[in-house]
């Protein structure tokens, strides 16, 4: 079955391609629904994705302009409420005045369309512009981790590409662009990554050979992973054959924090993609 011609790549289907070739396979060609769970327990996790949710909608509406005294009167449960709390006390404070909540950017590549939406971006015109995307996680990633991941790849390069619009229809310049992780748990502790010219032309070679490497498989290449770790968090572990239980959301988080190659790539690293 191959690839359909309309399909478009994002930074998360690209990710599961990136960790388990056979996952991207399940899901995205042949559509695969498979009634397991990520993570243990189940209500937990689905519960922290409801909150993370919640969390993008909140700080959506106030960069609408909806005031801090409405946003508290609209959160009564925690963490969300901590969450709130946090942002407004603690997001960057030197983003520029122009902003552009939930943006979708999308650019032709490799015969297909790389897609991305974006939380936050904040545009200085002719200067600066900082990407911004919210997480929710319970515990710090690593900077090596968050670096390995395609959305630090992604984002910043498809910005470049596509986003002249949001500056006065001038491309933005790779050295222009900033991508900026904040951690509502953390929110003293963000994560930058500065662009430049060399790193777009990384990133747009790696991404268009990633993408004819994927066009190029047969129905029979797509490839378990080695890593037999992740499959803990995949719901085709059984299918398979990786095991039959799920594992631990809490050692998820464990795993993702430390300075190590282990990925892993729960549904609530991919808020930033939920149509709300």
């Amino acid at each position: 079955m191959a690839l359909p011609t309309d399909f478009q790549f994002s930074q998360g289907s690209l990710q599961d391609y990136v960790d388990c070739p056979r996952r991207f396979q399940l899901r995205y060609i042949q559509r695969l629904a498979w009634p397991a769970i990520e993570a243990e327990p189940a209500l937990e996790n689905e519960r922290h994705l409801q909150q993370g949710a919640a969390f993008h909608r909140l700080v959506h509406q106030h960069v609408l302009g909806l005031s801090p005294q409405r946003l508290s009167s609209m959160v009564l449960d925690e963490p969300l409420s901590r969450w709130r709390h946090n942002y407004l006390n603690s997001a960057p404070a030197d983003l520029a005045e122009s902003r552009y909540p939930e943006v979708v950017l999308s650019a032709p590549l490799s015969g297909h369309r790389l897609v991305a939406k974006y939380d936050l971006i904040a545009v200085d015109s002719g200067q600066r512009v900082a990407i911004l995307d919210w997480k929710t996680s319970r515990k710090r990633p690593q900077r090596k981790w968050l670096a390995e991941r395609l959305q630090t790849r992604v984002y910043p390069y498809l910005l470049v590409r596509a986003g002249s619009h949001l500056n006065e229809g001038r491309p933005f310049r790779p050295e222009q662009v900033k991508m900026v992780y904040w951690f509502a748990n953390f929110p003293e502790d963000p994560e930058g990554f500065p662009y430049d010219a060399a790193q777009y032309e990384v990133d747009s070679d790696y991404l268009a050979s990633l993408i004819e490497e994927i066009k190029s498989l047969g129905d029979d290449n797509f490839a378990l992973t080695a890593q037999k770790r992740r499959c803990r968090y995949c719901p085709y572990r059984s299918l398979c054959r990786r095991g039959t239980r799920a594992g631990a959301f809490d050692e998820a988080e464990d795993e993702q924090g430390r300075d190590n190659d282990f990925e892993i790539a729960l549904d609530f690293e991919q808020i930033a993609e939920i149509e709300y």
